[in-house]
């Protein structure tokens, strides 16, 4: 079965009444997301595929092992998007998986509307280097660095 988009399924919700939820979620269950090990689920097999270590990319994302470990396993959560930026960069994530990623964890996507958003899928798109060049292309641009550990919104 093909996984639905957000789209079709807001369109099929348009014809649905309350009383046929249930139904609903049932046929469409697969298409949602569920629990607070979503977005573990979704980015474990990606890391597998992209033939990189949790403690690789922790590495790269330039986030403590411990707290990535914890952010990935669910144990722990961040209302920081950038820390989740960091951790799909430096896993190589395209920007479509990063979107995806970002939906699941419950944060905001990229907006082309937004100019530091709008660099960042340029970022995810060519790939530049690693996190330290990002950030550099982020200060040329005189916009703010992608945050880590610690420092306050």
């Amino acid at each position: 079965m093909d996984e639905k988009s957000t789209y079709e399924l807001e369109k099929t919700l348009e014809n649905v009444h309350v009383r046929d939820f249930k139904k609903y979620y049932e046929v469409n269950k697969g298409n949602m997301i569920e629990n607070d090990k979503a977005f573990s689920e979704y980015v474990k097999p990606l890391f597998k595929t992209k033939k990189i270590s949790q403690q690789t990319i922790f590495l790269k994302a330039d986030i403590p092992e411990r707290y990535g470990y914890k952010l990935i396993s669910g144990e722990k959560r961040t209302r920081q998007r950038d820390i989740i930026l960091r951790i799909c960069y430096a896993a190589g994530l395209t920007l479509e998986e990063t979107q995806k990623a970002l939906r699941i964890y419950g944060m905001p996507e990229l907006y082309s509307k937004i100019p530091r958003d709008a660099l960042l899928m340029l970022v995810f798109n060519e790939r530049p280097g690693d996190i330290l060049d990002v950030n550099e292309l982020l200060k040329k641009n005189g916009m703010e660095v992608l945050r880590s550990c610690g420092v306050q919104e």
